[in-house]
């Protein structure tokens, strides 16, 4: 097999170089980096990762730790594309992922501990739980970090922009004639409830629509029975919202269910719109109108600031990314 030696001879350039061609450093030029890589790749030349830890001090190695206590987990598809993005941009750097756990075999670790132990060079934590003291003593540590979905003063954000979207939705219903909005929300123990929560108390303020507390309901942890429950509270009240700005997919599709079991229809009846857009959302009947959150933006800019962080170039930021809403068939014009 080809040596990084061998690439250097027969493309005429210093080995320094031609390392530095396969680390993409910024100090040399784009034609150089072509030519040697051109070179390379003819050779059949494959990197070895052990010298390049030893050149760059790094182990090129990322982590994402996904930590919840409420039993849905990476499988929620938001999350889940969320962290294909962050994926893809990574590993077009030239990072590995590893998933961050408390085991090790059969030894038990902190979060911390396990990256110590693979010398993990950064961290994406993803929806976690807060009070985590594992966590926490991650995000203390000096190994860097970006949240999806958490604050800390230890780690850069990268999040949607929550209120925003909130504000929007009812926006929109407005726009459609409606003036009796309600909302489930998103719980109190959750990053983006609270947020998306005040976007909707903001949105109906300035349109001047009535703020009823009845009319606001928690639907906990964004699930499909949270948010049957909750559309069954709003049912059961002696005056019934028109339209139901509901802050998760997943808890629209059980409010639409609840509203279909007590013999109403979605628009007809009641106009409903999510937030997320997972993919389900184009598939549902009605489908289902929707605040999407742009998953490969965020996913893409955790990488990046990421990046910077591990390059001792580490600030603390929150970064919001757009909301854009999407129109289908659940909510429909009133008169």
């Amino acid at each position: 097999m080809p040596t990084i030696y061998d690439v250097a001879l027969k493309s005429g350039y210093s080995a320094t170089t031609v390392s530095k061609a396969f680390n993409d450093y910024s100090d040399i030029s784009p034609k150089t980096k072509k030519e040697i890589l051109k070179v390379a790749k003819e050779m059949g030349y494959l990197p070895n990762s052990h010298a390049r830890t030893i050149l760059t001090k790094k182990s090129w190695m990322v982590g994402v730790l996904y930590v919840e206590s409420f039993g849905i987990g990476i499988k929620h598809p938001f999350f889940n594309a969320v962290i294909e993005g962050f994926k893809e941009n990574i590993e077009s750097k030239g990072y590995d992922l590893m998933f961050i756990s408390k085991d090790i075999g059969k030894g038990k670790f902190s979060y911390l501990e396990h990256c110590q132990f693979r010398s993990i060079d950064g961290v994406i934590i993803v929806h976690s739980d807060y009070h985590n003291e594992d966590v926490q003593e991650l995000l203390r540590s000096d190994i860097p970090c970006v949240l999806i979905d958490m604050e800390s003063e230890h780690g850069s954000t990268v999040c949607s922009d929550n209120y925003r979207g909130g504000f929007e939705a009812v926006d929109y219903l407005y726009s459609l004639g409606h003036r009796s909005i309600a909302h489930i929300s998103g719980g109190d123990d959750t990053f983006s409830g609270p947020k998306r929560r005040e976007g909707f108390k903001q949105a109906l303020k300035q349109y001047g629509l009535p703020s009823k507390a009845e009319w606001i309901v928690d639907g906990g942890y964004f699930t499909y029975d949270s948010g049957y429950q909750a559309m069954q509270t709003l049912l059961n009240l002696g005056e019934r919202p028109t339209a139901v700005f509901v802050a998760g997919d997943y808890m629209a599709f059980g409010a639409i269910q609840a509203i279909k079991d007590r013999g109403l229809r979605v628009p007809q009846d009641i106009s409903v719109i999510g937030f997320d857009d997972i993919e389900l959302a184009r598939y549902t009947t009605p489908k289902l109108t929707t605040i999407r959150q742009n998953t490969n933006r965020i996913g893409g800019k955790a990488a990046d600031i990421l990046i910077e962080a591990i390059d001792c170039k580490e600030t603390i930021s929150m970064n919001m990314i757009p909301t854009e809403l999407i129109v289908r068939e659940s909510c429909q014009r009133i008169t």
